[in-house]
């Protein structure tokens, strides 16, 4: 986790105060606790300030921009393919339930939302936004409304679950806290659609994506998130 965000929080106890502040107080400083926990913790680097440290700091400074803009396009493949689905949902009709199609209404809103705020922050730190995927959910919503709650509830699963397995990676804070407040969001997305379809919130029952193990979550590399999601792209 070297020159991480969450590195930089550890070691700096202003940046820590300030990102805690951002992140909402007490219920912030748990979470840290455990993403640098289940992070690793690696040594700390030698912090001598010499004209070479100076250039290699510039250096890693545009390096960590650049992949931190490589995450957020990540994530937004993730958020346009989850806001698709929910859009193509709700005009399918396949939802009868008004409550129910409340819920996927709502969804789908939070998800849009992601989606533009993912593409205003990558464009503030200077990159390109990737653009929306071809999507293929006709299937899905062909074989009945079951089969589509069972794909909401998955997808929402893969979307914490790829929050959480980037997030040792990220090297800005601002965008660490963003994360971690989609993060949260597509959790509780997951968890409300696992117990309407009665999986609870253990890892049986079907549950695929972020597999809570005991009292923590266990996140996914963007390799396994993105080859669970390629059945539903064109």
């Amino acid at each position: 986790m070297t020159d991480s965000a969450l590195r930089e929080l550890a070691d700096d106890p202003s940046s820590r105060k300030r990102f805690f502040k951002m992140m909402g107080g007490a219920g912030a400083v748990s979470a840290f606790g455990v993403l640098l926990a289940a992070c690793g913790d690696d040594d700390k680097k030698d912090t001598a300030s010499t004209p070479a440290a100076a250039d290699d700091d510039a250096k890693q400074k545009d390096d960590g921009a650049k992949g931190d803009i490589a995450i957020l396009n990540y994530a937004l493949t993730l958020e346009f393919l989850e806001a698709e689905f929910y859009a193509k949902v709700i005009d399918s009709g396949i939802v009868k339930d008004k409550k129910v199609a409340a819920i996927a209404t709502k969804f789908g809103e939070t998800e849009q939302e992601h989606v533009d705020a993912l593409k205003a922050t990558i464009k503030k730190l200077g990159g390109k936004p990737v653009s929306a995927p071809k999507t293929k959910f006709e299937e899905t919503i062909d074989k009945g409304l079951m089969t589509v709650l069972e794909t909401a509830a998955d997808v929402e699963n893969l979307g914490a679950a790829a929050y959480l397995g980037a997030a040792g990676r990220i090297k800005n804070k601002d965008v660490l806290a963003a994360a971690l407040s989609i993060h949260s969001v597509e959790a509780r997305h997951a968890a409300a659609l696992n117990q309407l379809l009665g999986r609870g919130f253990g890892g049986k029952g079907g549950l695929k994506g972020t597999l809570p193990d005991g009292a923590f979550a266990k996140g996914m590399d963007e390799a396994s998130v993105l080859a669970a999601v390629k059945p539903f792209l064109a």
